[in-house]
């Protein structure tokens, strides 16, 4: 079962890339829930509702609908060609403009940076391409790899709330964190004070010039990796 009435891509970086979840996906993600069942429902109690391919292509043709009304975005992540997780945006509320950033990825390929990189080509996409003035990460206060995704990012920690969430057997309180557009146009204004393009004089010197990607127009994120390299 296939369907192309919608579509959505982003190159993250030579190795990774996210698209939008059709209907042709469902039995790549459901294999990729059954494989990593036990590891996703820690935090995730919602993958208990997804135990067969049938479940998962009416959830997929749920998100399809969602993403025509401008109201989610599940995208997958590919890393060198293979499936690996997701990162969404969830209940998106248009009046107030603003999405929580949801994610999980397979076991196997954490701690790699795959998903923080994958979570800044979707808050450059919220920003440029949706119009949201807020996006915000909330995960189980003990959730300590989600909640360093957001801090790597530049979230800003806004508090702690209470017993929000039944996960299996017991409430638990959730870390909220937030990042503004105001947040995201100062890292873009720090990013460009930063790098500096090479002059012709510099180049002459170099027999093996960068990049033209390290250079000119550049996210805060792009920057970073500059900064880095």
């Amino acid at each position: 079962m296939t369907s192309t009435r919608n579509t959505f891509y982003r190159p993250v970086n030579k190795s990774t890339e996210i698209r939008l979840i059709d209907l042709e996906h469902c039995g790549e993600l459901f294999r990729l829930f059954e494989v990593n069942r036990e590891h996703l429902r820690r935090w995730h109690p919602w993958v208990d509702d997804l135990r067969s391919e049938e479940a998962v292509e009416k959830a997929v043709d749920s998100w399809q609908h969602l993403f025509e009304d401008k109201l989610a975005c599940h995208a997958g992540i590919w890393f060198k060609g293979e499936f690996c997780g997701m990162v969404s945006f969830l209940n998106v509320d248009r009046v107030n403009r603003w999405t929580p950033l949801c994610y999980w990825l397979n076991e196997a390929h954490q701690g790699q940076g795959i998903m923080t990189a994958c979570c800044r080509t979707m808050i450059d996409y919220g920003f440029a391409g949706w119009g949201f003035n807020r996006i915000a990460i909330e995960c189980a206060s003990e959730n300590t790899r989600s909640r360093a995704i957001a801090e790597r990012l530049g979230f800003k920690f806004e508090g702690m709330i209470r017993g929000i969430q039944w996960l299996h057997d017991r409430f638990v309180d959730a870390a909220m964190y937030g990042f503004l557009r105001s947040d995201y146009e100062a890292q873009r204004l720090a990013a460009s004070e930063t790098v500096v393009k090479p002059t012709a004089e510099t180049l002459s010197k170099d027999s093996n010039p960068p990049d033209a990607d390290r250079w000119g127009t550049v996210s805060p994120w792009n920057a970073r990796l500059c900064r880095n390299s």
